[in-house]
């Protein structure tokens, strides 16, 4: 990696460069990793010790009732693991008449970070549960100062969700979302922590906090049951792939949009795309092209990987299957394909290195920025609104039914070359995350831009049909161009500037070490020693 910096991007960033590094959306959860890394933890403690202390200081973007997805490298082997919760059992199309709710308790399935960081812990963690959950504890029991771009995602949802149940107790104290600059606590949170750390998760899924859930969720009007609490287990589901050049970019397999990310790429493969740069009209129109096609795909077929029947994944990414749908993209015009992507929501990402050469990709989200708005009152735990990733067509393979894992939007990515290890990485934010995996490797493995560099540098997000959403730091002669090709372009101001994500990304250097960057676009920051 030549490490480009190129400074025509507005940002004053540097790349972190160090042995052992953490990159993540807060400093206070990139902080809570570096500290279990210096106790002796590894790359996976602290992942877990920086997603248990994002669900107390990020409460915008997960929570305790979040769902969650990993890739990693432990070494010798990569491995995925997908810890997305099923639906009530007692669900059904007709339960839903009016089509899938986005808030309230029936918008919630089972969730199943607390999973993922148990089964990670227990495979490939030096440090126990509670260690690894301390700094968590602490910032939930003795409060934290809320940061600037949190602060502001608090206030927007404040304005939706202080109605749904049990939210205003929790995070409205003293009737109104907190600002930047003051200090929040949230005790409920920090006992369940414990408690968590303390049964390995089974108070969570089994005792006394699945009873508070299941209590809480039915006396609203839910179907969630203690059996479909209990019943949860996350998969080690391996990943798929696909390549340009001599990388391999790694994804979850279904029922993530991670194969969307794989489908664009191996489109582009095929196309004129490496005659260009990075801010070429070209270059930028082939990725929009090819991103519309993936995602048209993902919309008809992508679902639970147990119910994709008519069409799998290995059709999907079949090589002349790719090469076909490269055939369909016009160099000299915008194509509508009848695509859109899905919703916006609330996602945090992570990513850490040691120096063992351990590197971890993890996500893990509420959907919509608090989720499904439902907060369990006294334990912390706010709950995600994944069910709402379910549609009601009948004989879809995405259509809602009990125990069945719904299409998600969050996506962690990985980069191998030679069968080597190469960058954990990904995007936070639901409907660019397959788009920005796809400009975050071409950034960093075609035009060898740094991982700083290319989290700060403009992106674009195709939203529906011929719409495109484009940041204003953008060259205006590529703006100029995508519109004369026949995109109709939206310059976003930089208050809307949550829609094109917040990445992170942490690439292995030849010698040894790590280079890390963080999205200025958020709160967070690359730390290591």
């Amino acid at each position: 990696m030549q490490m480009r910096h190129d400074p025509v991007y507005p940002s004053r960033r540097s790349p972190i460069l160090a042995d052992n590094v953490v990159a993540t959306s807060q400093p206070l959860a990139a902080q809570a990793g570096l500290t279990i890394l210096q106790q002796g933890g590894n790359a996976v403690d602290a992942a877990i010790a920086t997603a248990a202390a994002l669900t107390v200081v990020e409460p915008s973007g997960n929570g305790l009732g979040s769902d969650a997805f990993c890739i990693l490298w432990d070494g010798n082997e990569l491995h995925g693991l997908n810890a997305s919760g099923r639906s009530p059992s007692a669900w059904g199309p007709d339960r839903f008449p009016d089509g899938m709710p986005y808030l309230g308790v029936d918008s919630v399935t089972v969730p199943g970070a607390v999973s993922a960081w148990v089964s990670l812990s227990e495979r490939f963690g030096n440090l126990d549960l509670p260690t690894t959950l301390a700094p968590a504890v602490r910032y939930a029991e003795d409060g934290f100062i809320v940061s600037p771009v949190i602060a502001k995602l608090w206030t927007n949802a404040a304005e939706t969700l202080a109605d749904q149940p049990g939210f205003s107790e929790t995070f409205l104290p003293g009737g109104r979302p907190p600002r930047a600059g003051e200090r929040f606590r949230n005790p409920g949170a920090a006992e369940t922590l414990r408690e968590i750390g303390r049964t390995g998760g089974e108070a969570f899924y089994k005792g006394p906090v699945a009873e508070k859930i299941v209590d809480f969720i039915q006396a609203n009007g839910g179907a969630m049951t203690l059996e479909d609490m209990s019943s949860h287990q996350p998969d080690w589901c391996g990943t798929i792939n696909t390549g340009f050049d001599d990388v391999d970019l790694h994804e979850i397999p279904p029922n993530g949009q991670g194969i969307a990310a794989l489908m664009a790429l191996g489109i582009l493969e095929h196309t004129e795309i490496r005659d260009h740069g990075p801010d070429d009209v070209i270059a930028v129109h082939l990725q929009i092209e090819a991103i519309k096609l993936a995602y048209r795909d993902l919309h008809a077929f992508v679902a639970d990987r147990d119910n994709m029947t008519e069409v799998n994944e290995e059709a999907l990414l079949a090589p002349e299957y790719l090469k076909s749908r490269a055939a369909l993209i016009d160099t000299t015009a915008a194509i509508d394909h009848g695509v859109g992507a899905p919703q916006r929501g609330g996602t945090v990402l992570l990513n850490t290195g040691d120096s063992s050469g351990m590197m971890v990709s993890f996500i893990q989200s509420n959907y919509a920025g608090f989720g499904s708005g439902v907060v369990v009152p006294g334990i912390g735990v706010s709950l995600q609104n994944r069910g709402a990733g379910f549609n009601t067509v009948p004989g879809h393979p995405n259509c809602v039914a009990g125990n069945k894992r719904p299409m998600h939007t969050i996506i962690p990515g990985f980069a191998m070359k030679n069968g080597q290890p190469l960058m954990a990485f990904g995007m936070m934010g639901g409907p660019i995350q397959a788009q920005g995996h796809v400009q975050l490797l071409l950034r960093t493995q075609l035009w060898d831009q740094d991982v700083q560099t290319a989290a700060c540098a403009p992106r674009w997000r195709m939203i529906d049909g011929l719409d495109v959403a484009c940041e204003p730091t953008m060259p205006r002669a590529t703006l100029d161009g995508l519109a004369a090709l026949g995109h109709k372009i939206t310059v976003e101001s930089p208050d809307n500037a949550f829609g094109f994500g917040g990445a992170q990304l942490v690439h292995r250097l030849p010698g040894g070490g790590y280079v890390a960057g963080s999205d200025p676009r958020k709160d967070g920051q690359a730390a290591g020693f």
